[in-house]
């Protein structure tokens, strides 16, 4: 057995049946070997810098059948996944030419400091170094998907009205995807409002919608949490109704919305995390026939489906960064241990921004 190295991880305990608690996960240290294992000539190891926390993860550690891939628990726990890592390469297989120790790439993996990757296929190359590294954990990944969602809808319609409201709990459009996809809107030449929200009338809460409107330029911005009707709410800053609609919501927020769509109008479904805590009696949309009588387009999608774009993304995206025609904001915890605290400040609203873990600096 070659040289070991000591190898921190975050441990799922259980499957979650509401909301999660930090108590869900826990920390563990086990030992991985620095030199690639025989039998694993296409792989390589890397040391993992950055970890993306993202609200789906929610839906994979409870056991449902859903056509997304929910963590296998053994007979105790078992290591939690996430899909965006900023890795380090530290040493590769015989096989794996494609990859050169010291290169930084970005990809799946476990929430751990190193990793075994037995697959490098499916990951990408660090392209432009000269920005944040973590970046590629948002703005420079995940986000691709919303970029190429805005555009398609904001050239392929008539677009004046863009409603960006992307949470009842938790991320809002002050977090990672809602800064970028009314940004994204706004480049495009649409009006946009963004909502966000944590306690009543909280400093927090003001705080939220003053950064949807001074920092990320949105045309209106307003607070959820003091609004007990969203259909006259949505009436309220949208006259003469909505034309797209960017929902990572769902529930009674995406029921108003079809309320107040104009003929012809797009919804695109991104996430729904006000139901992520009650997937076994998830909450329905009772007016869908609106979708019907107003030709509503409702369309879902995945990162995975805009790989093919990839390319053309980060040439615009690169350049709207280095311009500073996006302004991009994230929240950072600092630690492989402050993992677990990290995912439940998600769903409790704690986070302004794109939040991620900094596992190692370098």
């Amino acid at each position: 057995m070659g040289e070991e190295i000591s190898n921190k991880q975050v441990i799922l305990n259980n499957y979650v049946k509401t909301s999660v608690k930090e108590s869900d996960m826990s920390l563990r240290t086990s030992k991985i070997q620095i030199k690639i294992p025989s039998g694993c000539d296409d792989a390589i190891l890397v040391k993992n810098l950055y970890l993306s926390i993202d609200p789906f993860i929610l839906g994979l550690m409870k056991n449902q059948e859903l056509d997304l891939p929910s963590f296998t628990l053994d007979s105790r726990s078992c290591l939690m996944n996430t899909y965006l890592w900023i890795w380090r390469v530290e040493s590769t297989g015989f096989v794996s030419s494609n990859f050169k120790t010291g290169e930084l790439v970005w990809g799946f993996t476990g929430w751990e400091e190193y990793s075994l990757i037995k697959d490098p296929d499916q990951l990408f190359k660090v392209q432009d170094k000269d920005l944040p590294l973590s970046y590629y954990t948002g703005i420079l990944e995940l986000v691709v998907r919303d970029y190429a969602e805005v555009m398609h809808a904001c050239h392929d319609s008539l677009c004046w009205v863009f409603q960006v409201l992307l949470s009842q709990k938790g991320s809002t459009a002050s977090g990672a995807v809602g800064q970028l996809v009314g940004q994204f809107a706004k480049i495009a030449g649409c009006y946009v409002v963004g909502s966000a929200g944590n306690k009543e009338k909280s400093a927090f809460a003001l705080m939220k919608v003053d950064l949807l409107k001074n920092k990320f330029g949105f045309d209106e911005a307003f607070n959820y949490k003091e609004e007990h009707d969203y259909n006259a709410a949505l009436k309220r800053y949208f006259l003469d109704g909505i034309d797209i609609y960017f929902d990572n919501v769902g529930g009674k927020m995406l029921e108003a919305v079809l309320n107040n769509m104009r003929l012809n109008g797009r919804v695109a479904l991104c996430g729904m995390i006000s139901q992520y805590n009650s997937l076994e009696q998830p909450e329905g949309v009772h007016n869908l026939i609106n979708a019907i009588v107003k030709w509503v387009r409702m369309e879902g999608f995945f990162t995975s489906d805009q790989y093919h774009l990839y390319p053309k993304f980060l040439e615009v995206v690169v350049l709207l960064i280095k311009e500073e025609k996006i302004t991009y904001v994230e929240d950072i915890a600092e630690g492989i241990e402050s993992a677990p605290e990290a995912l439940f400040g998600l769903y409790s609203g704690r986070n302004v921004g794109k939040l991620l873990v900094v596992v190692a600096r370098e």
